[in-house]
């Protein structure tokens, strides 16, 4: 006789193992239908991500380029004067950016040796090397008739005065006239005047040096020049003094 309870009055036990059964069936069912609502999801939020994430490059790198165009035209070129360099009647003040010529200078004796100072003329580099970019400073004229400002490689001869060979380029004064000058070469340079400062613009690459009216600002006359070799702002002073600007910024408008 089959017994009709265990069909149509399961006991307790059962039950509870049935309802287990149905809750484990149903949380494996959940289980298995999370990836298709949480893929969705993680997609969306990795297109967010990527574009908060290109949007945070975008907002710091705009300050930098304008940071880099800033220096760039502000000139980032900052140098003293080399006093390694710097002729036995050259005294260098106001914590070197400036030199004045003493006509009996120093006892050559009493000045120490160096390889790199200038022995004949009275020449002054300044203290970096540049062999890349465009650099603009300005320098201020105190009391000299005659002087010389430009550029120059930075491994030109001592014995040698900046002007008077093909490694060096320069504008001077002198008998109250301006000129360019390269490997002695002299071209008048008009309309200039005796101003108190002007600006010097080297362009590297486009290999030339501009005399820059800082007043209008225009360049008034250029030197075409090939740089080979790394090169250093470049002085020569035979009377008063020059006093040298660095870090300025280039006044807009100047080609």
């Amino acid at each position: 006789m089959y017994s009709c309870r265990g069909r149509q009055s399961p006991n307790i036990a059962t039950l509870r193992q049935q309802k287990e059964e149905q809750r484990v069936s149903s949380c494996r069912r959940k289980n298995m239908a999370m990836p298709v609502r949480i893929c969705p999801f993680f997609r969306w939020t990795g297109r967010i991500v990527s574009s908060l994430s290109a949007g945070h490059i975008l907002e710091v790198s705009l300050p930098a380029r304008r940071r880099f165009i800033s220096t760039s035209t502000a000139i980032n070129l900052q140098f003293r004067l080399d006093e390694r360099t710097a002729h036995s009647s050259l005294d260098l003040f106001k914590k070197d950016t400036g030199i004045i010529y003493r006509m009996l200078g120093l006892d050559p004796s009493h000045v120490k040796e160096d390889p790199e100072r200038f022995r004949e003329w009275a020449v002054v580099f300044g203290d970096k090397k540049i062999s890349s970019g465009r650099h603009y400073w300005e320098v201020t004229v105190k009391k000299s008739q005659e002087f010389r400002l430009g550029v120059a490689d930075a491994l030109m001869s001592r014995d040698e005065c900046v002007g008077n060979n093909s490694s060096s380029w320069v504008f001077g004064y002198a008998q109250r006239k301006w000129f360019a000058m390269t490997n002695s070469k002299v071209v008048p340079v008009t309309l200039v005047g005796k101003p108190d400062r002007v600006g010097i613009l080297l362009d590297y690459e486009a290999g030339f040096l501009g005399l820059v009216d800082i007043e209008k600002p225009r360049i008034i006359h250029t030197i075409k020049a090939e740089f080979m070799a790394p090169v250093c702002p470049a002085f020569g002073l035979w009377d008063g003094e020059l006093l040298t600007h660095s870090g300025v910024v280039e006044p807009e408008g100047l080609e």
